[in-house]
């Protein structure tokens, strides 16, 4: 039933009483932040084939949860509870050694899903979870996803993609730790960045953290960087800004 008690201030003409300033501007923040969610979901592939109410549906059961750089989401072994949705920033997932020698297993960005699989297959969290910057994600719950998945067959076909295109990347990622030199690693993963951001020159992260995107350690990360370098392929600059001289001959080198 609707609540008529904020009425008598509209008869007296008193719209900026507080009690009405505050209950206006806290339905308008909780508007906002529904169409924010809305629209952050419109943008994965898992969700963008739903209509603009079934969106706001899925929207009013979402949890927002903010990351700071560095912070981490859920490690690996962690129960699963449901998946993320990145509205903002990007997140690396990753699995340690007993030594402590970390492999980055994929890094996802704004528009696109994170800990899909743990929510149809019932197990723990196979990664950890890291924010590579300031982030915001939507929290879905692994009951929601799959509620969801029967009601709307669309999201479970297209999940099934998402899911076949990790596996895909996952059998590239064992091709390459097995089968290419560091430096060849080195080249496809700067190409992707390169063509990812759409840029010509982009600023690198450290070497000690390519190092654990390429299953390597900085040192040799550093001696590839070098040979990338001699082959005028790209230059790096003292601070750290790669220029990408020779993209054909990137691909070339990184055996893509």
């Amino acid at each position: 039933m609707t609540n008529w008690t904020w009425i008598p201030f509209l008869k007296r003409g008193l719209l900026s009483h507080p009690t009405v300033t505050f209950l206006s501007e806290s339905v308008s923040a909780y508007m906002m932040g529904i169409m924010n969610k809305i629209d952050a979901l419109r943008k994965t592939e898992m969700f963008g084939s739903l209509s603009g109410e079934e969106l706001k549906v899925v929207a009013k059961s979402c949890v927002e949860k903010p990351l700071k750089k560095g912070e981490t989401l859920f490690c690996a072994g962690d129960e699963a509870r449901g998946l993320y949705v990145i509205a903002k920033g990007s997140l690396r997932a990753f699995r340690t050694n007993e030594d402590g020698r970390e492999q980055v297993i994929h890094v996802e960005r704004a528009g696109t899903t994170m800990a899909e699989v743990p929510v149809f297959d019932d197990r723990p969290y196979p990664s950890t979870v890291v924010a590579e910057e300031d982030s915001d994600v939507l929290f879905i719950s692994k009951a929601d996803v799959k509620r969801l998945c029967l009601q709307h067959p669309a999201i479970a076909l297209s999940a099934l993609k998402l899911l076949a295109a990790r596996l895909r990347k996952t059998a590239a990622l064992v091709e390459s730790l097995s089968l290419r030199e560091v430096d060849q690693r080195l080249a496809a993963f700067l190409l992707q960045e390169f063509k990812e951001k759409r840029l010509k020159k982009l600023q690198l992260p450290t070497n000690s953290d390519i190092a654990t995107r390429l299953g390597s350690v900085r040192e040799v990360v550093s001696r590839a960087f070098a040979k990338l370098e001699s082959e005028k392929l790209i230059s790096v600059d003292k601070h750290r800004n790669a220029e990408l001289l020779n993209e054909k001959g990137l691909g070339s080198y990184s055996g893509s």
